[in-house]
């Protein structure tokens, strides 16, 4: 049993600005005071994209009143704040040095310990948040940026088990609804546009299916797409719908055979557990249902607990952050300096082996 800990939490490695104030009890129970999120999304739909400077200006105008607002919601001032928790990485660097050049200020002004946290971290450790989850536990981090599966065996402990060696499934999602001439963010356009398509009419292919490595490939499916549209140009809108619905058939049948042999592995691997194992899904990319309705029946078959947060706690969001660093204060790991830099690429396993976008920013996975 550990002291109650309240901690603000601030995000702003992408295009989501955000502040939140946690409460984490004696018991290691979490509690979401207050949070807010500001998006700005009619701000970059119109370029089809995340627009770096846009982003890193709008966290600049909007960061001050929204750290205030979650504040106000949870009945809290600085003064009941034990320790500040900024998104330091990865993510656009204009937006992380927004907020964990904000976080270094409040905490310096009030005096309070300052915890630099790994956004994928905070993703990692919500279902601890949300359901009380024990150690350890696989996690699918699926996202426009990021897809692995990483054993989380602690706080500050992750081992990556698989990743993407070229594109993430968000950027497969987003790539594939531009080509098709959807809306951004296209992960929503796609799931939207498949609920009305065929899911036999194109086979597609499922890369890495039948690998013993737990690795992730989506660029070639992308490619089928393009070139399944090309060929019975012009689109209709069925047409669409039925490549979006096969395009995601595709993924879930990629996604239970990767994921179903992590499964396996972890059960292997932890035969001893006492409880039942569990499969978290992180990200925004986990909104989308049919991937869940995949996952949930895998874990079924396998004996896995199925833990998806809520909606708004798989996208971008400060509670995660401020949990984070709640998480690290209670297990007794050291705050950071407030000479910490923020980092655009930081993979969570810094052991692993380097598979993409290695270079003078360091791994991205």
């Amino acid at each position: 049993m550990s002291a109650p800990l309240t901690i603000l939490g601030i995000e702003t490695s992408c295009d989501e600005t955000a502040a939140s104030v946690v409460l984490r009890d004696a018991d290691g129970h979490g509690e979401i005071l207050g949070d807010v999120v500001l998006s700005q999304l009619e701000e970059h739909s119109v370029y089809g994209g995340v627009v770096p400077e846009i982003a890193a200006r709008a966290h600049v105008e909007a960061l001050d009143t929204l750290i205030e607002e979650a504040l106000a919601r949870a009945g809290k001032t600085l003064k009941d704040i034990d320790a500040i928790a900024a998104t330091s990485g990865p993510g656009l660097i204009g937006g992380l040095l927004v907020g964990l050049m904000t976080g270094k200020a409040i905490a310096r002004s009030a005096g309070k310990p300052l915890y630099a946290v790994n956004h994928l971290e905070g993703h990692a450790l919500t279902a601890r948040l949300t359901d009380g989850l024990a150690f350890p536990y696989l996690m699918l981090l699926v996202s426009g940026g990021h897809t692995q599966l990483i054993l989380v065996r602690g706080v500050g402990e992750y081992e990556r088990w698989g990743t993407t060696i070229d594109d993430a499934l968000g950027e497969a999602f987003d790539k594939t609804a531009k080509l098709l001439g959807l809306p951004y963010p296209g992960g929503p356009a796609v799931e939207r546009a498949a609920r009305s398509g065929n899911p036999d009419r194109f086979v597609f292919p499922r890369p890495l299916v039948g690998e013993a490595r737990l690795d992730f490939s989506f660029s070639g499916l992308k490619t089928a797409v393009r070139q399944a549209a090309q060929s019975i140009e012009p689109v209709t809108e069925q047409d669409i719908a039925d490549i979006c619905a096969s395009f995601q058939k595709a993924i879930s049948r990629t996604l239970k055979d990767r994921i179903g042999r992590g499964l396996q592995r972890f059960k292997t691997e932890f035969s001893d557990l006492s409880c039942e194992p569990a499969l978290v899904v992180a990200g925004g990319v986990a909104a989308n249902q049919a991937l869940r309705t995949t996952l949930q029946s895998l874990c079924d078959a396998n004996g896995f607990r199925f833990i998806a947060p809520p909606l708004q706690l798989c996208t971008d969001n400060a509670a995660m952050i401020a949990w984070a660093g709640a998480e690290r204060m209670a297990a007794g790991l050291p705050s950071d300096d407030l000479a910490v830099a923020p980092r655009s690429r930081w993979p969570l396993d810094a052991t692993a082996q380097t598979l993409l976008g290695s270079g003078k920013r360091g791994a991205k996975a």
